[in-house]
């Protein structure tokens, strides 16, 4: 039994162009669709620069109302290259109300579903607290032609609780656009350790969940007047792994790439018989997931034993 999937992906810089920025994504996705891709991922936030290095009301007028005139264009894209996409956009719900919205079209080019970010950062050169109100759709597998797609986005992709529960409503791949890079100011020892750690986490995830992971980050330095200088540089290194973790593909650092991988979806049922992860999980251990911090108690802590309430 094997359900294969040819999955694309673009992993590109960015211009204060929107046109440009799409001009140059849609020829990606003509090319990779001739190939044979039948589902196509794009980075996040991919119609402007990473606008969220600084706070700036100005930037919210970028932001765009879903359906609109941004779905109607990706939404011609899905349908004419006979295509399920995965977009991300910077949604404008009303006034003074947006997100960061992946949107998902399937062949038909209609909207088969959205998923609005749930976790928001708020660090140097990341202040989307600014920007973006906390997704409220919670975590649901998209319903397409190809297939239950687990849809996050970027920060998300650090939380272990995300992706279990999206395994855990029936996703059969997980899929994750990003935009994370360097800090100029770390050492370069320190870049690549974060970078290998973002790798790692999400190969974690794959094997944890016994699905395959699809993440797609944008790739080189993007300044904003106003901003510091030195910019952000994104590290690309966009990849696919397989359920057990195994890297299928993988883009450069720097420059760049279209990716065509051949998935076998099917393969994680296998995967599953031989590391059942979910049959032996303790679901009825783990309420203190529910808190936000669960210290031990002050008495039993300083006897050397932990007790929860």
């Amino acid at each position: 039994m094997s359900h294969q999937l040819q999955v694309g992906l673009i992993q590109q810089h960015n211009s204060a162009s929107s046109e440009d920025n799409r001009k140059r994504l849609t020829l990606k996705i003509q090319h990779l669709a001739q190939q044979g891709a039948q589902l196509i991922v794009l980075q996040e936030l991919h119609e402007s620069l990473y606008f969220c290095q600084q706070e700036d009301v100005h930037q919210f007028d970028l932001a765009t109302p879903i359906p609109g005139p941004t779905t109607d264009y990706y939404s011609q894209v899905a349908k004419q290259l006979g295509i399920v996409l995965v977009t991300s956009l910077f949604e404008r719900r009303t006034a003074g109300l947006y997100h960061n919205t992946a949107v998902v079209f399937d062949t038909d080019g209609h909207i088969a579903g959205c998923y609005r970010k749930m976790h928001i950062p708020d660090d140097p050169g990341y202040y989307e607290k600014f920007y973006f109100t906390p997704g409220d759709l919670g975590f649901a597998p998209i319903h397409t032609s190809v297939g239950r797609l687990g849809v996050l986005v970027c920060w998300d992709q650090w939380f272990p609780e995300a992706a279990r529960i999206m395994t855990l409503r029936g996703a059969e791949v997980l899929i994750y656009p990003t935009a994370i890079g360097y800090d100029a100011h770390d050492t370069a020892d320190e870049q690549q350790r974060q970078r290998s750690a973002w790798m790692t986490i999400q190969r974690g995830h794959a094997i944890a969940n016994g699905l395959p992971v699809i993440s797609v980050n944008r790739v080189g330095r993007e300044v904003i007047p106003g901003c510091a200088p030195e910019g952000i540089t994104f590290w690309g290194s966009s990849f696919v792994c397989g359920p057990q973790g195994e890297m299928l593909a993988q883009a450069s650092e720097a420059e760049e790439a279209e990716i065509l991988v051949d998935l076998d979806l099917a393969h994680s049922e296998q995967v599953r018989r031989w590391w059942p992860y979910l049959r032996d999980r303790r679901i009825d251990a783990y309420s203190p997931l529910l808190r936000r911090f669960d210290a031990p108690d002050s008495a039993a802590a300083h006897a050397g034993t932990d007790v929860l309430p």
